[in-house]
Formats: structure tokens, sequence, C-alpha cells
């Protein structure tokens, strides 16, 4: 864990709204048809259409969350899907009120 990145990566508005939506997908989201959107994640062309910008955008903000290690991705066939990675999370969060 790199705490700086997450940091950084947490630094943009929009970065942070897409891990709050991530959090609980449904409330947020419509299912691609036989995707589980808490087991497998929403698709990037879902969360372009609910930040109102381009797809490089989006996916650019996608990229830094997931280098920093905050998302986790699926590929299933052309889609790839991004959920939050519950486990590092948590692990800032301990950093933050164990050294901060």
């Amino acid at each position: 864990m790199k705490p700086i990145e997450i940091f950084k990566a947490l630094s943009n508005e929009s970065r942070l709204q897409i891990l709050q939506w991530l959090k609980e997908p449904e409330h947020h989201f419509t299912p691609h048809e036989g995707v589980d959107l808490r087991e497998t994640g929403v698709c990037v062309g879902q969360i372009t259409k609910k930040l109102n910008m381009t797809q490089s955008t989006a996916s650019q903000y996608l990229s830094i969350l997931q280098r920093a290690g905050l998302i986790k991705t699926t590929r299933i066939g052309k889609f790839t899907y991004f959920k939050r990675d519950e486990q590092a999370i948590q692990e800032i969060a301990e950093f933050m009120k164990r050294d901060l």
C-alpha cells in the first residue's frame, strides 16, 4: 500500500464519487443481464454515463483508482467491470486511524 498514491487518487471529486457509487452499486446502476453488480462490478460505460463525461476521462479516472489499489477489474467478453477492493479500503482506513 502506498498511502500517497491513494490520497492522490481520492483528491478528485469524481473519483471519490465513483468509489461511493461502487459501495452500493445496486442503488446507482442497472445491472447488465446476468451480471451481479456486487460480485462482478459495474461496466465502464455505466460509470461514464453517470459521470456525464467522455469515456476516455472516465477510463482515466478508473485507471488511477485501480493503480492506487482501490478498485478491481473483471473482464467478461468485450466489457470490463469495476468494483471496490474492500480489503484495500479497510487497510487505508486502519492506516489513517493508526498513523495519522
